[in-house]
């Protein structure tokens, strides 16, 4: 199942530092033995709900093992040139396939929730028992 590497990268003071643009020139080099190829990279983020200062780049992946490129030796060679001068959150998230259904995803998670309260519920009732035995 296809999988993204997201990373949300917050603005810097100042101009652009040449490490961070040779981390962008040898970035993609990194990723792309493990399939990865840029989604989302270098676009001007369009903020229409809450807050988001900085960038984001999206790499696609075939699947989770291979996003886990960010652990190569490869890129770890490189991180540096970016944390250095720019913070940053990185996500990898599995993605869905085309049969996905999201009411299929509310309905499990709330049948989770229900059993939840439940057993909440089910362990609660000997205590009240026992407090009503002991009037």
């Amino acid at each position: 199942m296809t999988a993204y590497a997201i990373v949300h990268l917050h603005p810097a003071d100042g101009p652009v530092e040449d490490e961070v643009l040779t981390y962008i020139e040898r970035v993609q080099a990194t990723f792309e033995p493990y399939g990865g190829r840029f989604l989302v990279h270098g676009a001007e983020t369009e903020v229409v709900e809450g807050a988001w200062p900085g960038a984001v780049a999206m790499v696609g992946f075939p699947g989770v093992a291979e996003a886990h490129a960010y652990a190569s030796p490869a890129y770890q060679e490189i991180l540096p040139l970016r944390t250095r001068h720019l913070d940053g959150d990185m996500v990898i998230v599995p993605g869905v396939g085309p049969e996905y259904d999201a009411s299929a995803t509310a309905a499990a998670m709330r049948a989770a929730r229900d059993r939840t309260a439940q057993q909440a519920e089910d362990q609660a009732q000997p205590v009240r028992s026992s407090a009503r035995a002991a009037r």
